[in-house]
This record gives structure tokens, sequence and C-alpha cells, in this order.
């Protein structure tokens, strides 16, 4: 097996030394084996300020015994959240279920840059049962859904809404665009800034953006003010294009979609 550990230079170090100690006690509690731990969030995605909290994600697997129980264990691990870091996980089986059918979500946390622990193997196995399987259309579903939940709930008032919440959207748009931009790859990058620069952004966007990101960067709060016309033009006109180019081809995993999933599955439960 080989470990993986990738942390940014910004990480508290009692911070990740408490998330270790959280993910061992679930080792021990829960007796799981936790596959793979990520950092998500802000600090995953590239635009932290500096008391961003920590968003610790991981995958589980329990034994064998465990999934053939009359009653069936809960699929996720959740911690009591902290004021300084959240900790919680889904079981391998819920995590693969999600996957296939195009959640973005586990995408993003095999992806993330930052890495507590986790087998390689598993990571790249799973990875690229994502990038042979899901079907772009799926995923853009999730990011078109999110994004417009986020739009509805942050961009109520444009003349004055938080703009910090902008990247939550924007990102989902962007996301969105990148999708359309590269036709039949599923899995987009998490990490916001590479998202950017791989998707054609208009250059007033993008000095927009580097603007915001510079900002975020040194200040806990950016406060309140009115939505950068063209940043608001730009989500529009991604989640209009998307509407048309994605809902109107409704997709389920096939059988050798799912089958491949449960051998996954199957291997490292009995690994």
């Amino acid at each position: 097996m080989t470990a993986l550990r990738a942390l940014g230079p910004g990480f508290d170090p009692a911070v990740v030394a408490a998330i270790d100690g959280k993910l061992s006690a679930i080792r021990e509690t829960e007796r799981v084996d936790v596959l793979f731990a990520v950092e998500s969030g802000s600090r995953a995605w590239g635009f932290p300020s500096p008391d961003s909290d920590y968003d610790c994600r991981f995958i589980y697997v329990r034994r064998r015994d465990d999934y053939l129980a009359l009653v069936a264990p809960r699929d996720v691990i959740e911690l009591p959240i902290d004021t300084v870091f959240d900790v919680n996980g889904w079981d391998l089986a819920k995590a693969l279920r999600l996957l296939i059918k195009g959640n973005a979500v586990v995408i993003e946390w095999l992806t993330s840059p930052f890495v507590y622990t986790g087998d390689a193997a598993f990571r790249d196995e799973t990875l690229a049962l994502a990038r042979r399987t899901v079907r772009p259309p799926a995923v853009a579903r999730h990011y078109l859904h999110l994004g417009e939940r986020q739009r509805r709930t942050y961009f109520a008032d444009v003349h004055a809404m938080p703009l910090k919440k902008i990247f939550y959207v924007l990102r989902a748009a962007i996301a969105l665009r990148w999708l359309r931009l590269h036709p039949g790859e599923p899995v987009a990058p998490m990490h916001f800034p590479t998202l950017i620069a791989q998707s054609e952004i208009p250059p007033d966007v993008a000095a927009l953006v580097d603007d915001l990101l510079a900002r975020k960067a040194v200040t806990s709060e950016l406060g309140d003010g009115p939505l950068p016309a063209a940043i608001g033009r730009l989500v529009d006109e991604e989640f209009a294009v998307a509407r048309e180019l994605w809902l109107d081809e409704p997709w389920r995993p096939d059988p050798a979609t799912v089958a491949a999933a449960d051998d996954l599955f199957r291997r490292w439960v009995t690994r």
C-alpha cells in the first residue's frame, strides 16, 4: 500500500494533529478502515480566508460481516461540528452509489489537493472508475442544481450581498463551462484557480475574480456589496446553456457501470 499525505503550508499543525486523532478514534470506535480522508471546502477549492475552518471528508469501509448484518449500520459517520474543524465521512457503498450517478462531491474528494491520509491504489482505482463510467451530463446536472440553489440563496439582492458567497455560485457555473469546453470528460478540476485557468474566462471576469481572490486571502470578511455585473451575466449565461445542453439528457447507470462499481466495492471490502 502506498500511503498518501499532502497538506498545504498554511495548515495549522495543531488542527491537523486534532483531525488525525479524530480519524484514529473513528477507526477504533467504529471498527472501520479509513480509505481516503481529504480537505474539502474553501481551502481545497483554492479560495480560503485567513480564518477558514477545516472540512475533513473521508470514505471508509466496514468489516465484511457488518455488510451481512440484518440491521445495517448507518452509511455516514458524523462528528459534532467544532468551531475550527468539521469531520465526517461516507461508507464506501454510499460513495460509490452516488459516484456512478454523477455526484460531483465524491469526484471532488478524489481530486482534492490536500490529503490527510489515504491509499493511493484506492484513489487511483476509484478515480479511474469515475472517468470510465460517469457521464458528463450527470455531473453537469449536479452542478446546475447546486449552482441554481446557491444563486437563489445568495444572489437574492444583487445590490447588497455577501461578496464571499460569489465564489460558491461562480464555482458551479465555471464547472459547467469547463464540462462544456472539455467534451466527454466528467472530472472537472476541484481547485478553483485551475478551473478558471482552463475555462477560457472573459478578461473582465478574470480580473474581477483575481481581485476578489486576493482580497479574500487577506481578510476574514469581504463584507457586503453589489454583485459585479460581468460575473452575474456569466453565471446566468452558463446556467441557461447548461439547462439546454444537459437537462434533456436523462441518464441512469447502466448494468456494466453498476457491475464495475460492485467489483471495486467487493475488492476493498474483502482485501
